[in-house]
C-alpha cells in the first residue's frame, strides 16, 4: 500500500437503530468518507445520520418488504454478501454473522459484534416455532455454519467488542480476536428535550423490545417496587405485550430522538439491563451522564460495569433478583465524577485511535476471499 490506505465498511442491514447502526456510525467518523456497503437499507428505520454518508445497499434492497423485515432475507443473506466484491485497501467489515462474507483482493478486518447468534445460540435467542428457528435448523443451518467459518477464516484478523464476544470467536472459528470497546456516541454535552409526561427520579431501561432482552423481566421487577418508577425506551415485537402487563409506575417512551434521551439519562436515578448483551452500551451511556446501572452478570455487562463502583450486578434475570438490585443501587452513593471517568475509556476518540492502530497493522499481502 502507498500513502494512506482506502477504506469501506461493511454491515450486515442498516434497517434499525441499535448499537450496531451506532458503531457504524463511529467508525465513520475514524474514516470519514468511507462508503458502507450493506444488505438493507431502510433510511426511515435507522439512525438519520446514515443519510449524509455513501451508503451502498446490495440487490437484496429492491425487494422493499425486506427493508422493513430484514429477518425474512435470512435464506439470502450469505449469498448476497458472498457475490459482494469491495475495491479497498481495507475493508473493516461491522459483522454480526454476514458481512464478513464479502470478498476483497486487499485486506479483510472482521469487527464482530457476536459470531452469528442463530447458528451458535439458537435457544436464547430465538423463540420456539418462529420462522427464524425453522430456517435456522435444518439443512439451511448445515449450509450456514460451513459458509460462516470459511468467512471467518478469510479475514486478515479480528477485532472483538468485549471479552466474552472474543471468547466466542475463539470457540467458533479457532481465532484469537483483540478486544476493541465500541464507543458511546451520545454525547452528553449535546441537546437535551424534556418527554412530556415524565417527572425525573426514575430508572430507566434502554433496549429494543425482543425477547432475549427481558425487558418483561424488568417490568415485573418494579411491580415489586411500587414506590419506584421505571421509564422504557425502546420498540420492537414484544411492546405490546409489556404494555398489557406493566403496573402503573411503568411509562413506555417508545422511540425516541437523542435530545430526548440525553434529557432521560441525565434526569434518571439509574439504568436497568437485564439483556444478554454481547457488549453492554446501556451502563456506558448512564456513566456518561453519572448514572449507576443494575444489570445482569453476563457477558459484556462484565467488561462494562464495576461491582460497587459503577454499579450492581444481578445474578439471574428473574424479577426478585432484579428488584433486589435496584433497591441496593438506590442505597448506593457512588461519586458521579468516578462514572464519568470510566465513561470516558469508551469515547469516541479512545475508539478511534484502537481501530485506526488495528488497520494500521494490515498486511500488504491480498487476502484469500470466500
Amino acid at each position: 500500500m502507498k500513502g494512506a490506505p482506502t477504506v469501506a465498511i461493511v454491515h450486515d442491514y442498516l434497517t434499525q437503530r441499535g448499537g450496531a447502526e451506532r458503531v457504524v456510525l463511529s467508525m465513520l467518523k475514524a474514516f470519514p468518507g468511507a462508503p458502507v456497503y450493506t444488505s438493507l437499507y431502510d433510511p426511515a428505520g435507522t439512525y438519520p445520520e446514515f443519510r449524509r454518508e455513501d451508503v451502498r445497499p446490495l440487490w437484496l434492497n429492491r425487494i422493499v418488504p425486506l427493508r422493513t423485515r430484514h429477518r425474512l432475507a435470512l435464506p439470502m443473506l450469505a449469498f448476497a454478501f458472498s457475490r459482494l466484491t469491495v475495491d479497498a485497501d481495507v475493508v473493516l467489515c461491522s459483522s454480526s454473522g454476514w458481512a464478513h462474507g464479502a470478498r476483497t483482493n486487499g485486506c479483510k478486518v472482521v469487527y464482530c459484534h457476536s459470531p452469528a447468534r442463530w447458528l451458535y445460540q439458537t435457544a436464547r435467542y430465538l423463540d420456539r416455532g418462529s420462522l427464524l428457528t425453522r430456517l435456522s435448523s435444518g439443512l439451511l443451518r448445515t449450509c450456514l455454519v460451513p459458509w460462516d467459518r470459511c468467512a471467518a477464516a478469510s479475514a486478515a484478523f479480528y477485532l472483538a467488542n468485549s471479552c466474552a464476544v472474543s471468547d466466542r470467536i475463539r470457540v467458533a472459528y479457532g481465532i484469537d480476536a483483540e478486544v476493541v470497546p465500541p464507543p458511546y456516541s451520545l454525547d452528553p454535552a449535546g441537546e437535551q428535550r424534556p418527554v412530556a409526561g415524565i417527572e425525573p427520579g426514575y430508572f430507566l431501561c434502554v433496549s429494543r423490545l425482543l425477547a432475549y432482552k427481558n425487558v418483561g423481566a424488568v417490568v415485573a421487577a418494579f411491580a415489586r417496587l411500587p414506590g419506584e418508577r421505571l421509564v422504557v425506551v425502546g420498540s420492537g415485537p414484544e411492546e405490546r405485550r409489556l404494555q398489557t402487563t406493566a403496573g402503573r409506575n411503568v411509562r413506555f417512551a417508545g422511540a425516541v430522538a437523542d435530545a430526548e434521551l440525553r434529557w432521560l439519562y441525565a434526569h434518571s436515578q439509574g439504568i436497568v439491563a437485564a439483556s444478554y448483551e454481547d457488549f453492554g452500551l446501556t451502563p456506558i451511556e448512564g456513566a456518561a451522564f453519572g448514572k449507576p446501572a443494575a444489570v445482569l452478570r453476563w457477558g459484556g455487562f462484565l467488561d462494562t460495569v464495576l461491582q460497587d463502583r459503577t454499579g450492581v450486578f444481578f445474578e439471574q434475570p428473574g424479577p426478585r433478583e432484579i428488584a433486589a438490585a435496584v433497591q441496593r443501587l438506590a442505597s448506593l452513593h457512588l461519586s458521579p465524577d468516578a462514572l464519568t471517568g470510566h465513561a470516558a475509556q469508551y469515547s469516541e476518540a479512545a475508539f478511534a485511535l484502537r481501530l485506526r492502530s488495528a488497520v494500521a497493522r494490515c498486511p500488504g499481502s491480498p487476502v484469500v476471499s470466500v
